[in-house]
């Protein structure tokens, strides 16, 4: 099965959350639909950007379970954007990219 990704650059975070909170939260929601691979937050010129690893049949299924890990992470703090890439060949390639 494919192994795919959805990053996610955070903004602001919503009043009373904590920033621990946010990268276990988008793990959850990604393992709530399928196979959970990683999870790990980084800072890439000055911006927090979260990662999510995670198994999917096919790109649909994918940006399906981005999209829900999109929605579960703009409850907590403004999502600025966001990839979806899939692992081919050893290489990462886009699937989906949106503000």
């Amino acid at each position: 099965m494919p192994s795919y990704r959805v990053t996610l650059a955070i903004g602001a975070l919503a009043p009373g959350v904590r920033p621990a909170e946010v990268l276990p939260a988008a793990a959850d929601a990604a393992a709530a639909l399928t196979t959970l691979e990683a999870s790990s937050v980084n800072v890439v010129r000055g911006e927090a950007r979260m990662t999510v690893r995670f198994t999917a049949e096919d790109d649909d299924i994918a940006v399906q379970v981005a999209d829900h890990v999109r929605a579960v992470t703009g409850e907590l703090a403004e999502v600025v954007d966001v990839r979806v890439t899939r692992q081919a060949s050893g290489r990462w390639t886009t699937v989906r990219a949106r503000p």
